[in-house]
């Protein structure tokens, strides 16, 4: 069963839902103050996280290093970056960067993996001052040489767990692994008894998605030729298969990215994966469980040596566009970069004088975000030295419309990581799913972008979360950014109930107490369960009342609290 919480909003009137819009893209990295960001010359290059990692409305941008370099931290300060220190002091020849809120603390931690040496995990004590625990967490493992790592739950327990990939042909005698969280600050390595592969492969990336909507993220890996890229179906009882044979996606290339979206928006999650001369893989689900590969009668295939790639929609009008990175620099030979335009149809194609034809850097991860919350996704992108980073401010006109929404879990995960986000514009849908780790080595915004064309009003925002409850914001506003906080349907600006409220203790075990102040005493309490079921409603007859839970399972609850219009919630944990 699963809960369904709805809000009403007031909207304008719809008129129509045009697609009038002029793409332009300008590259000002070094205008915008990330000059002298190159990559260096690591092995097969590095990651780029474009993600708010302060969490002040900006997203920031993250790069990873070669040998012997540090780290490189951009923040977002209305428009323009400075370069700050974060007191984190790694010099590995680093992979990923990532984000992730591992602790459901509220706070963003910081992950990354290093080709050279160990991977590091980095928590953030809420002040942005952080410790290495990755000793501590049991991510310690010398060796491994990690490229790609992407997070999700694939137990459905609330929390993040990692998968690891590891390129055979560098880091001999390691298999990819899958850590669950344990929830105490630390994981295991379960990767036997789930039933990942223990050869080793030559993987690069990895990413959670669920591919055949049953509600259970699965694990599609990236493998550079030896033997066929691999995906895990989730069977939803902490194992996995390997079904990369049978659903179609177990093909033999230079596979470097696993980026997934759902291009066509139909519901169902695609896939696209770079490849060497013969060309790239654009994977079209079917819906009933196989993919077709499209690229070569989409136009999408590059032949060249690519590497990054993210889908986006550049125009805001409803459609999503594809940019992929190469490190083939002369444009004599192949593409040295592509943006690749749809036309709605299923077809795209590579315009011209967009602000991409001098695009002729080495170049390997690229992400999306916002530069200036004006609501157009721009891109970032790391390059070889010696050229820096590329930032691509997108300057498309302004005439259409559009919404980005953050989640904040609290039955699922705090990221909301593994959720669909649905939204319906005079009837016609879009969808996009929520991902930590995709691409080649690289992290988009927290904010996920819908673009509405000229029309003026949406008819509803439609949450699915990995919980089971779902949340509908119903005409909600429009060129806005907004957060909606999981069982509330609430964006969190103006629907969190901003009085003193505490639930103790938390941990229980058997019992707790709710205590409200005055104003509140005469609202609804719920608790949910992990499924969604309300299992105990009662109302708040005192500032201060006890309840039995001694005959209820151990487990995370959901306690939540309506207030004329305004919700409080706060998971349970029964011992």
């Amino acid at each position: 069963m699963r809960v369904i919480n709805i809000l009403l909003v007031a909207g304008g009137f719809l008129w129509s839902f045009g697609m009038a819009c002029q793409i332009q893209f300008r590259e000002e990295a070094i205008v915008l103050g990330c000059g002298n960001s190159t990559y260096g010359t690591g092995t097969l290059g590095g990651g780029i996280s474009f993600f708010d990692f302060d969490q002040d409305g900006w997203d920031d941008i993250t790069l990873s290093s070669e040998y012997g370099q540090p780290l490189r931290f951009f923040k977002n300060n209305n428009g323009f970056f400075t370069e700050v220190n974060l007191g984190i002091n790694n010099t590995f020849e680093t992979k990923t960067v990532q984000w992730v809120d591992f602790d459901n603390d509220g706070d963003y931690d910081f992950f990354t993996t290093s080709h050279m040496d160990h991977n590091q995990l980095y928590e953030n004590d809420g002040q942005m001052q952080f410790t290495d625990i990755t000793v501590a967490a049991g991510l310690f493992i010398e060796g491994h040489l990690s490229y790609g790592s992407s997070w999700g739950d694939y137990n459905n327990d609330g929390l993040l767990d990692i998968f690891l990939t590891s390129h055979r042909e560098i880091s001999a005698g390691f298999h990819n692994i899958l850590y669950k969280n344990n929830g105490n600050g630390t994981f295991t390595d379960v990767s036997e008894e789930a039933g990942i592969l223990l050869d080793t492969y030559a993987s690069f990336c990895s990413a959670f998605m669920d591919f055949d909507k049953d509600g259970w993220q699965d694990i599609y890996v990236a493998n550079d030729r030896d033997p066929v890229n691999h995906m895990y179906h989730n069977n939803g009882d902490g194992t996995f298969t390997e079904v990369g044979i049978a659903t179609g996606t177990g093909i033999s290339i230079d596979a470097m990215s696993t980026t997934i979206d759902d291009a066509n928006n139909d519901g169902w999650l695609d896939i696209y994966v770079t490849n060497t001369g013969e060309g790239n893989v654009f994977f079209q689900n079917n819906g009933d469980g196989t993919f077709t590969d499209l690229a070569i009668t989409n136009g999408t295939l590059m032949e060249s040596v690519a590497w990054g790639a993210v889908f986006l929609d550049g125009e805001n009008n409803g459609q999503k566009d594809l940019y992929v990175s190469a490190m083939i620099d002369d444009p004599l030979v192949a593409l040295t970069s592509a943006y690749y335009l749809s036309d709605g149809s299923g077809m795209y194609s590579i315009p011209t004088g967009i602000g991409f034809d001098n695009d002729h850097a080495v170049s390997f991860g690229n992400a999306i975000g916002d530069i200036n919350n004006d609501g157009l996704p721009d891109i970032a992108v790391l390059n070889y030295a010696p050229s820096d980073m590329f930032l691509f401010r997108n300057e498309s006109s302004s005439a259409n419309n559009w919404v980005k929404v953050k989640l904040e879990g609290v039955v699922s995960n705090r990221q909301g990581i593994g959720s669909w986000i649905e939204i319906s514009v005079n009837g016609e849908k879009q969808y996009n799913y929520t991902l930590c780790g995709e691409g080649y080595l690289g992290q988009n915004s927290a904010y996920e972008f819908f673009g509405i064309g000229t029309a003026t009003q949406i008819d509803y925002i439609k949450v699915s979360w990995l919980s089971g409850i779902v949340d509908i914001v119903i005409n909600p506003s429009i060129n806005s950014q907004m957060t909606i906080v999981e069982g509330s349907s609430l964006g969190i600006e103006d629907s969190v109930l901003d009085v003193n409220i505490v639930l103790y203790p938390n941990p229980s075990y058997g019992s707790f107490t709710l205590k409200v102040p005055e104003t509140i005493v005469g609202s609804e309490m719920k608790v949910l369960d992990m499924s969604g079921r309300i299992l105990f409603y009662s109302e708040i007859i005192s500032k201060e009342t006890t309840f039995d839970f001694a005959s209820y399972t151990s487990g995370i609850y959901l306690v939540t609290l309506d207030y004329e219009g305004a919700s409080f919630s706060e998971k349970l944990i029964l011992r």
